[in-house]
């Protein structure tokens, strides 16, 4: 579904300008006997042809800000698209239940799988229950349990990775922040099940790779996936965080170069103009990617499951692709 962009980017102001002019002509449609399809089609046609020209050059701190966008769609609208009988399941069974991690059984595409992703919320009440996507270590202990389950039933597992990072609160630390993300990673290292991981906006720190470590990483066009922000980066590196461009280009967190390093493993072409732009088509594409990258295990065993994920981690850095 195309849905009007209501709020654009700073880069993006030649564009949004346009197609303002777009819908004003278009509300005189009717009005007093004035024609103006043919201005509107031409600025539509000037708007087009903007939008695909910005996109073609976007610089990493660009696709930072397209991967944060508020109208991108998030982990529980791929659910509830690519899922069927979709089935939540909550709490760690220690501490409570954390929001910022969905998780669940249902069906997709007739095969049943594991869906766990972080949940940023999409206005300002969902991002404020589900902690804008950042997970407590509820959150991960909660991943856990699910992994375990999915690997107890032989049921693969999908996650869908959103988010700047685990919950820095003292409270969280507390509780053990550190030790879940370590124990959440290790165990989607143990499974015996294929795990397919979707970078849809940011893949942040720890907090991702907790729930990234798989068998296959695939990653939006404009998502990033990094180590930390590039705000972070700034600031630690030259205690300035206005240097937050610099350090996006210098830390290597696009698509396009983390498939050079083989960090990732597929890159799904967005619309022009961003996911947002057209969210029935970029979540139709992800689940035809997910679905191909799901069939290449079907003839594995267990074992040669884990060990090929074993393999692609320890490759790494070691070979450019």
């Amino acid at each position: 579904m195309k849905v009007p962009v209501r709020f654009y980017l700073d880069f993006e102001k030649p564009v949004a300008e346009l197609e303002a002019k777009v819908s004003e002509l278009k509300s005189m449609v009717g009005e007093g006997g004035v024609s103006v399809t043919d201005e509107i089609k031409t600025l539509q046609q000037k708007a087009e042809s903007a939008l695909v020209e910005t996109y073609s050059n976007l610089t990493p701190w660009q696709k930072t800000l397209v991967a944060r966008h508020p109208e991108r769609p998030h982990a529980l609208d791929y659910i509830n698209a690519l899922i069927e009988d979709f089935t939540p399941l909550a709490g760690d069974r220690y501490f409570g239940e954390d929001a910022a991690i969905v998780g669940g059984l249902g069906l997709f595409r007739g095969r049943s799988v594991m869906v766990i992703g972080n949940e940023k919320g999409s206005d300002t009440q969902g991002r404020i229950k589900h902690n804008f996507g950042m997970a407590n270590p509820e959150g991960y202990r909660k991943a856990v349990r699910l992994m375990e389950m999915a690997d107890r039933f032989g049921i693969p597992v999908v996650s869908l990775v959103d988010t700047a990072g685990a919950y820095p609160g003292v409270a969280a630390e507390e509780r053990g922040q550190a030790e879940a993300i370590a124990r959440s990673t290790d165990c989607c290292l143990q499974l015996k099940v294929p795990i397919v991981s979707v970078i849809i906006g940011e893949g942040g720190s720890g907090g991702a790779v907790a729930i990234a470590t798989a068998n296959k990483i695939l990653m939006l066009e404009h998502a990033i996936y990094s180590v930390i922000s590039p705000e972070g980066a700034a600031s630690i590196i030259w205690r300035d965080s206005n240097k937050k461009e610099e350090a996006a280009t210098a830390m290597k967190i696009t698509a396009q170069d983390l498939i050079v390093l083989g960090v990732i493993d597929t890159i799904i072409q967005e619309p022009v103009g961003g996911a947002h732009r057209d969210r029935d088509r970029i979540i139709r594409l992800t689940g035809d990617t997910i679905a191909k990258a799901l069939a290449e295990y079907d003839s594995m065993t267990g074992d040669q499951i884990r060990r090929h994920r074993h393999e692609r981690f320890l490759k790494i850095g070691r070979q450019i692709q």
